[in-house]
């Protein structure tokens, strides 16, 4: 079967699955591979839940006449997902970097769902299975599609602007991200840069934002729509981010002021959609942050910042000093490994701590491998977070505002119960 043949039985309903125990009535469900599991011997399981089609690539799970096999499962869904890219007729705005990807491509959707139907990444499903699922997400009535895409190595972002093929993109910004598969700061520079040399060699338009000279430099000869602080100003953050775009003053639900350019990306983005201001105060005001992202959490008496969702150098400095800035009185931090660094795992771990011990914070709590072999004075270290909970079964901590930052792998949410 070719992909027209197999478009055809896609339009039948729009909706694809890859999990049988999430397959809905009417979908093709992809039988992906992994190094731990294999789809192909769940496409019975799938026909039997509700799906039309099973796609599957090992002919000996071919026992039912609604088992499409093909050469490979995910070149197929892959290939799929272009094809219906291609159908579409409406704006894609692609979006990558090292830092504020996820909360961007949410402020930007809630921004433009005010006026147009979207349809956007769901959660952080942005690499070579998450991104056609996102194409294939959207549907004849999706006016405009909103792709994230991450990557951890190079050639990684060009081959997800060949499956998307975005009229539109935006790079957040270039940090110390990934460096283990980039090799360094100019892998990362040059990996994220991918989604301007797509958009400039296929005539498709860069947001940027002026005020960063990387970004300018890295998207010269594309079509621009620029921003700057002159344009969208900050305004304060303690905590909440508040910025004024024209005469409009709007109060955001993400802390850290290193949210404001994020920010200003939706508002920008938004504006040249021609989003009214006050649907654009709408969408962000209206936007809260979830999934351990910069989330705030009363406990007792305390006041908790928990953004374990995902850490690495830039945006552990930038929480860090974001956190020394806020006026509260007693402030404890607890951090947890970066993940990701390779080589300069220790050199960058040592960084930070020397950093989070430089400011006046009450208390300095460090946890994981990596934060276990620097050398500073004035903090609490720990071999594992087991190391951590042992020796602080019930932390009584009161009237305090407190910072949870680390890597997802090292799930620092788990303190939440020890407060």
């Amino acid at each position: 079967m070719n992909i027209e043949q197999l478009y055809k039985l896609y339009t039948e309903t729009y909706l694809v699955d890859t999990d049988t125990r999430k397959v809905r009535k009417g979908s093709i469900y992809f039988a992906l591979k992994g190094e731990n599991f294999n789809g192909n011997k769940f496409a019975l399981e799938a026909l039997k839940n509700g799906a039309n089609y099973a796609i599957i690539d090992e002919e000996e799970f071919k026992t039912h006449q609604s088992c499409i096999l093909v050469d490979n499962v995910l070149e197929t869904l892959q290939q799929l997902a272009n094809f219906h890219r291609q159908k579409l007729n409406i704006p894609i705005i692609s979006l990558t970097g090292s830092n504020g990807k996820t909360t961007t491509k949410e402020l930007i959707n809630a921004v433009l769902n005010t006026k147009y139907r979207t349809t956007a990444t769901f959660g952080n499903l942005n690499n070579h299975i998450g991104v056609p699922l996102t194409l294939l997400a959207m549907t004849p009535s999706t006016e405009i599609g909103i792709v994230e895409m991450g990557a951890n190595h190079l050639k990684e972002i060009d081959f997800l602007c060949k499956i998307a093929e975005p009229s539109f993109g935006y790079i957040t910004n270039f940090g110390k991200a990934h460096l283990e598969g980039f090799g360094s700061v100019e892998g990362v520079i040059k990996g994220k840069s991918e989604l301007y040399d797509f958009l400039r060699e296929n005539k498709g338009f860069a947001f940027v934002n002026s005020d960063d000279e990387l970004q300018v430099k890295q998207s010269n000869g594309i079509n621009s729509i620029s921003f700057n602080k002159s344009a969208i100003q900050f305004v304060d953050a303690n905590p909440f981010v508040k910025v004024q775009f024209k005469n409009t003053i709007i109060e955001s639900k993400l802390i850290g002021k290193y949210n404001f350019n994020n920010i200003a990306a939706a508002i920008a983005i938004g504006n040249y959609f021609k989003i009214s201001e006050e649907a654009i105060k709408n969408g962000i005001e209206n936007y809260i942050p979830t999934n351990n992202r910069s989330q705030i959490i009363e406990k007792g008496t305390s006041k908790i910042i928990l953004d374990a969702y995902n850490a690495n150098p830039t945006s552990m400095q930038a929480a860090l000093e974001n956190f020394n800035e806020l006026k509260d009185s007693s402030k404890i931090i607890f951090l947890g490994d970066m993940f990701e660094l390779g080589k300069e795992s220790k050199s960058e771990h040592q960084k930070i701590a020397e950093l989070a011990t430089s400011f006046n914070f009450y208390k300095v709590f460090l946890i994981g491998k990596a934060f276990s072999t620097t050398h500073v004075k004035n903090a609490f270290i720990y071999d594992s977070f087991e190391d951590f909970k042992t020796s602080n079964k019930n932390l009584a901590i009161d009237n305090t505002t407190i910072l949870i930052k680390g890597s997802r792998g090292m799930e620092l949410e788990r303190i939440l119960d020890l407060l």
